[in-house]
């Protein structure tokens, strides 16, 4: 794998490019790398043409760098660089998030969700909301219908957040509308929490 510091400068932007970059997505990378640094290398061509990581590329130019890790492939045919472009963008986003896994990570994390791509004070709210569940759990077997609602629609908000990033649906960005459609639609993933008394299994 031929991964080597390259100038910015030596990089080209594709003709056309599968991704597009919303501005509110390209301050999130900013966020990223001004926590992380490069996490990934950029990915050109023998000709400096990138074939993945343009959202990288773009963020790197504005931060000032002038350099960055890059992968360079040689020998590839133009049909198999569009195939390399399509699949970069198309198999990260087949992944579903494990919001048991989520959940924990935000317990163990505290106070500390300074996380970019996510609101920090919507994160906040989600912790308390899954601590209020908890401690309403303790009282499992005392709640009406409308409390067991009202904790069913906490974790709804929750979730949708999860999947579109946004809170409710008249929060939405004005870059939005600059935003690809989403591709398809996944399964709702269920969810429950164990009652502390009998061990039972509470779907949300």
């Amino acid at each position: 794998m031929n991964i080597r510091k390259m100038p910015l400068s030596s990089l080209q932007r594709p003709e056309q490019n599968v991704r597009m970059h919303t501005e509110k997505q390209l301050k999130e990378f900013e966020r990223s790398v001004s926590m992380f640094g490069q996490l990934r290398p950029i990915v050109a061509d023998e000709a400096g043409v990138i074939l993945a990581g343009n959202g990288l590329f773009e963020t790197l130019l504005r931060l000032g760098w002038e350099e960055a890790d890059v992968l360079q492939v040689e020998g590839l045919t133009e049909n198999q660089k569009k195939k390399l472009m399509l699949a970069d963008n198309k198999i990260f986003g087949l992944g579903v998030d494990d919001l048991e896994t989520f959940d924990a990570f935000l317990v163990d994390l505290k106070d500390d969700l300074d996380i970019p791509g996510f609101d920090e004070e919507l994160l906040k709210s989600m912790v308390a909301q899954a601590g209020e569940v908890t401690e309403r759990l303790q009282e499992y077997g005392t709640l009406d219908e409308d409390e067991i609602e009202e904790i069913k629609a906490a974790r709804e908000r929750k979730d949708l957040y999860m999947t579109t990033g946004l809170a409710d649906e008249g929060e939405a960005d004005d870059s939005e509308e600059d935003a690809p459609a989403p591709e398809e639609s996944k399964e709702p993933v269920r969810q429950y929490v164990v009652c502390p008394h009998c061990g039972e299994k509470i779907w949300l």
